[in-house]
């Protein structure tokens, strides 16, 4: 009798796999776009991301192989990339492309690649694993929605600027060290972000087949000298008119008003741009920035929007925490807190992290056996749900207020809870993901 393990092997991608690939997920991403059609843009994403992405291999696919035709049926690939938050490097995997064929669907294809894929990560030690995508679905498979990346109004086509003059230039590769400046910037700020260095950023401008689904247009301030700002949108105008921004930033802080003057001229201009050659309304631009950004409080105001929210997993609550551990022993100096004990544990209601002191000062993490009862255990100073911790440590949520959301989340006393919340306070998230 043959089993659906049987009928199905999961292996690593192969460079030979790129036009199944392709084929496969044109067929069934973004169906609601084309009618049915494939998608082109899908196509060539994947195409690329087989063929010369600095950030990927084809062995960052993981294929559902059907053993009796030897073709994929399903498949996924992971993105990994450093995100930046106070100058700490923390490894991230994007979960993008999941897909199954349609005559293969109910067999745990999914359930299965995602399987494979988190022992890949727990070998690899890469601690977080981040997935937009369809409402509740990941939560069956180890994700939470703990991270949000826009909220910022979209701002009407009528509030712009109406203005011809040229504010802002398309960014070339000669450009591409400066703009890997600004990023080296940015990850020693009190911003959660995703750094790219000048190979990532010469295959942004360069490197990409035209139609890809991922590509985005980069421009920087038509000023001579070194380039010390720039602006990240899609290439073309929504459904609904919008343009959609998805990355801005600024060398020096002093610039962001001139700035932002500029990139918003700049973006009516291309809007109205757009509508002319499409005969299409140009209705205004969509910001998948944080609303405090500050080309958002520099900007015309505009019409508010709910955050979006981004799943996210940890199967390493111990090793994420040993990552931020130079980031929590500053923020509790500078809160001028020393630990009374000897260790703190945080349970996560399975696994549990040990976070050593030596005069009142975090010296280590270690990974410990959570607690049959966290909630009654006395060597526990917090019950944290997994998820629950990954909103504190990405800074999408305080203490005080996952304390007021989860029931399930405890803490000793007002010494633990002081401490915890000097150590996870609320950080903008401005992370354009490396797709």
């Amino acid at each position: 009798m043959t089993t659906e393990d049987d009928r199905y092997a999961i292996r690593p991608g192969r460079s030979s796999d790129a036009s199944e690939l392709a084929r496969l997920h044109a067929s069934v991403q973004l169906q609601e776009v084309t009618g049915g059609r494939p998608h082109p843009g899908i196509a060539a994403w994947v195409e690329d991301l087989l063929d010369g992405h600095p950030a990927v291999v084809p062995d960052d696919f993981l294929v559902a192989e059907d053993s009796a035709t030897g073709r994929p049926v399903a498949s996924l690939v992971g993105l990994r990339q450093d995100w930046g938050l106070g100058g700490i490097r923390l490894p991230v995997a994007q979960v993008e492309l999941v897909g199954t064929a349609p005559e293969h669907r109910g067999n745990r294809l999914t359930e299965r690649l995602f399987a494979a894929l988190h022992r890949r990560y727990a070998a690899d030690d890469v601690p977080v694993q981040v997935i937009e995508g369809i409402p509740y679905f990941y939560r069956r498979l180890g994700y939470d929605y703990a991270l949000s990346n826009d909220g910022a109004p979209t701002v009407p086509a009528t509030a712009l600027p109406n203005s011809s003059a040229p504010t802002m230039r398309p960014a070339t590769v000669a450009d591409a060290d400066d703009l890997a400046a600004i990023d080296r910037q940015l990850v020693h700020g009190d911003a959660l972000v995703c750094p790219r260095d000048a190979e990532v950023w010469r295959y942004e401008m360069a490197g990409r087949r035209p139609d890809d689904q991922a590509g985005r247009t980069v421009v920087v301030p038509a000023l001579d000298g070194a380039v010390r700002a720039y602006l990240v949108y899609a290439p073309r105008m929504s459904a609904a008119g919008e343009l959609t921004v998805v990355a801005a930033a600024c060398a020096r802080p002093a610039d962001w008003p001139w700035v932002a003057d500029a990139v918003h001229a700049h973006l009516g201009h291309v809007g109205r741009q757009h509508a002319a050659a499409l005969g299409q309304p140009f209705t205004g631009v969509r910001f998948l920035l944080d609303p405090d950004h500050p080309l958002v409080r520099l900007g015309p105001p505009g019409v508010p929007r709910r955050r979006r929210g981004w799943y996210a997993r940890t199967g390493d609550p111990a090793g994420l925490l040993a990552r931020l551990l130079p980031l929590l022993r500053d923020r509790w100096r500078a809160a001028d807190l020393r630990w009374p004990e000897p260790t703190l544990t945080i349970d996560t209601y399975g696994r549990a992290a040990r976070l050593d002191f030596t005069d009142g000062e975090p010296t280590a993490v270690t990974a410990v056996r959570g607690a049959v009862s966290p909630s009654t255990d006395l060597r526990t100073h917090a019950a944290i749900p997994p998820g629950v911790l990954l909103r504190l440590a990405f800074g999408h949520r305080t203490l005080s207020e996952v304390l007021d959301d989860w029931p399930d989340c405890l803490v000793r006393d007002r010494v633990t809870e002081r401490f915890l919340t000097a150590a996870f306070p609320r950080v903008p998230v401005r992370v354009w993901p490396r797709n």
